[in-house]
């Protein structure tokens, strides 16, 4: 990449085999300008020849307020999945020195999501809360960094956390362990409750963080009229939770084995105004929320073609983000002012190439920020995925990676 901080107008067309294309426009010509933000080369920042990945699922914040810190897991399981006496160590990796900081260790965590550890909005520099198993029981436990005191341990695991760090949605990760083992953690500290098609006591918790409380706002057996019509065999599951940016609503996708399905929902933090995203067809994967009201999930538009849709609550307004050129299953998330959606994709076939892309949102032009060889003995539940996530300020985009022969964190300066 020419480091060239006024780049202006490099419109990166991809085809969908995955060639890419470069032109540039005459802007007095077209009255069309994009100035994209000079990006670094790729800077890895964890060291050892363990196996790293941020502490959390992608589109999550895993810096502290100040930029100071990064939440990443360190681990000597590889190819294979961890179960319940498989600890981690959870850590914090200085962004100065890249240094990895021991914290603690935890025995709920896997590849996708690792432990999904949280900044706290109440203490954005201090707190974390993170997934363990304690005592036979998935739990979430809230701790200062700085001192290591686990300040409380709440008797449920989070699966998001609201951005004022007040409130988070807990699901039945003993659930996910059967239906997608990936997702889930080892150990039955839930009860999975795999004999009960559409369970009335399970579902999507909210949980008060200052009180340990907890309610069911939406039970899986009140889905069932909205969902696809499971086989007698068949469970349904609740996975991939988000708050909005506001953390007025939830969003989150019901799917369903053996054949599986999937249906994309919003909910308001209250229980109410229950609702599906897409009709019929339409499926969804992917997800971030731009603000409080319009949501981005990458989904099968018009029961054709995935794309990265971005749609308003309540509405019909579905727009395939990306003129055509992210019309694929990316995890897509955007930047903390709402200007940019980083993206990225599978491996391709052949090469096995990651790619990661940055698209603006006014324009919606594409600029390719690399490509990343996955090995082949990743190919599996223990796959990595890019995962990209942006960092309080905006400026720091960080990814995990495989292309180097093992797992490790990645980040990449904006200027």
């Amino acid at each position: 990449m020419k480091k060239n901080r006024q780049t202006l107008l490099q419109i990166f067309l991809v085809a969908l085999t995955g060639t890419l294309f470069s032109c540039s426009t005459n802007t007095k010509e077209s009255g069309i300008s994009v100035t994209f933000p000079q990006p670094s080369e790729p800077i890895q920042i964890t060291k050892s020849s363990k196996e790293h990945l941020f502490a959390s699922y992608y589109g999550i914040n895993s810096w502290s307020a100040d930029q100071q810190f990064a939440t990443v897991l360190q681990t000597d399981i590889k190819n294979r999945l961890p179960d319940e006496n498989d600890l981690a160590t959870l850590g914090l990796v200085d962004m100065k020195t890249y240094d990895f900081i021991p914290l603690t260790q935890t025995r709920a965590w896997n590849f996708q999501q690792g432990c999904m550890a949280h900044w706290l909005g109440t203490s954005p520099d201090s707190l974390i809360i993170f997934n363990d198993l304690r005592e036979g029981k998935f739990v979430s436990v809230i701790m200062n960094v700085h001192t290591k005191a686990e300040i409380k341990i709440i008797p449920y695991p989070v699966s998001a956390v609201s951005s004022n760090g007040k409130e988070a949605v807990s699901i039945n990760f003993a659930r996910l362990r059967k239906t997608r083992s990936d997702y889930g953690y080892g150990g039955n500290g839930q009860d999975a409750k795999e004999n009960t098609q559409f369970p009335e006591d399970d579902g999507l918790f909210l949980v008060n963080l200052e009180t340990g409380d907890a309610k069911l706002i939406v039970s899986i057996a009140q889905v069932k009229e909205m969902v696809p019509e499971i086989p007698e065999e068949g469970i349904e599951y609740f996975n991939h939770t988000l708050f909005s940016r506001d953390g007025s609503k939830i969003f989150w996708l019901a799917r369903a084995i053996p054949n599986r399905n999937t249906t994309s929902f919003t909910v308001n933090r209250d229980g109410s105004n229950l609702q599906r995203c897409f009709p019929d067809g339409w499926e969804g994967s992917h997800f971030d929320w731009l603000n409080g009201n319009e949501l981005m999930v990458t989904a099968n538009y018009n029961a054709k073609q995935y794309a990265h849709v971005l749609f308003t609550i309540g509405k019909q307004d579905y727009k395939r983000l990306g003129n055509g050129l992210l019309d694929y299953d990316g995890h897509g998330t955007f930047s903390p002012d709402q200007k940019w959606m980083v993206t990225d994709t599978y491996p391709s076939r052949g090469l096995r190439e990651q790619k990661i892309y940055l698209m603006d949102m006014k324009m919606e032009a594409v600029l390719p920020l690399g490509r990343f060889t996955q090995p082949e003995e990743f190919n599996s539940h223990w796959r990595c995925d890019i995962h990209c996530r942006w960092s309080p300020n905006g400026n720091i985009i960080g990814f995990n990676s495989t292309h180097s022969g093992s797992r490790q964190v990645y980040i990449i300066h904006l200027e």
